[in-house]
């Protein structure tokens, strides 16, 4: 595979491969009454549109709009606007693409720190926890939504609202949280709890795609809630979980701003 090219570098009149999400796609009929696909592909660097006049049927059932793609296409220009006309084109994913060069931090705003290394620091923060069932409360959410909450923003159009910003949210917060633990008589255990798990129902109100939207359980109860939900139901399996603890943790969740 040829190296890959980012929207913002297309001109007319070259041929181009790489990877980009599909943001919109529609199969239509052209005048000639023959069938094609009209689709738009997004990366970090821009936005293009494109067609597939050829083999509709075959390329229509290799993705889906929201998915990530890898097309070879040749560019051309339509009314003063660069367009694909777009030779071969499938599903992109890291496997077996990584090698190639594809990594979704290339097709959607993402977190300009590294989620592996905000995933250790936060892992080093959960062990400041002395308590050892708030500790084992909150290590047993975090394994359990590990890959979601690696990838997922903390919001859609406001803080932090891309790839991996809910991580870089929760980390921020946990910084300033033991900064006043030590400035201030404070209980650093429930306070440090309380922020890395008051935003943890995130990881089920929005989705877990590379273009995230809430989801019907985000929409309708909101993530406050489902935060509450997910805290409760684990303390439920720790034998001798402190009912005032975790009614303190309700709180902390259920009334942050």
């Amino acid at each position: 595979m040829k190296e890959i090219t980012p929207i913002k570098k297309i001109k007319e009149g070259m041929s181009i491969q790489g990877f980009y999400l599909c943001v919109d796609k529609h199969v239509r009929h052209a005048r000639t009454g023959d069938l094609f696909i009209d689709l738009v592909l997004r990366d970090k660097t821009g936005q293009i549109h494109g067609k597939i006049w050829n083999k509709v049927k075959f390329f229509n059932e290799k993705f889906n709009s929201g998915e990530a793609v890898v097309a070879k296409a040749d560019v051309s220009s339509y009314q003063g606007r660069l367009q694909l006309d777009i030779k071969k084109i499938g599903r992109a994913s890291v496997q077996p693409h990584g090698r190639y060069g594809y990594d979704p931090t290339l097709i959607v705003p993402s977190s300009e720190k590294d989620p592996k290394r905000m995933w250790e620091e936060l892992s080093l923060l959960v062990k400041k926890i002395k308590n050892r069932r708030l500790k084992k409360l909150v290590t047993q959410i975090y394994k359990e939504n590990k890959e979601s909450i690696i990838v997922c923003p903390a919001s859609l159009s406001s803080h932090y609202n891309y790839r991996s910003g809910l991580l870089e949210c929760i980390l921020s917060m946990s910084r300033v949280a033991l900064d006043l633990t030590e400035r201030y008589n404070v209980d650093m255990d429930l306070l440090l709890a309380g922020v890395l798990l008051h935003d943890i129902g995130k990881v089920k109100e929005l989705s877990n795609r590379l273009e995230s939207e809430l989801t019907d359980e985000g929409n309708f109860i909101g993530h406050s809630v489902i935060s509450r939900d997910m805290v409760k139901a684990v303390a439920g399996t720790i034998n001798g979980f402190p009912k005032e603890l975790l009614l303190k943790l309700e709180h902390m969740i259920l009334t942050h701003k």
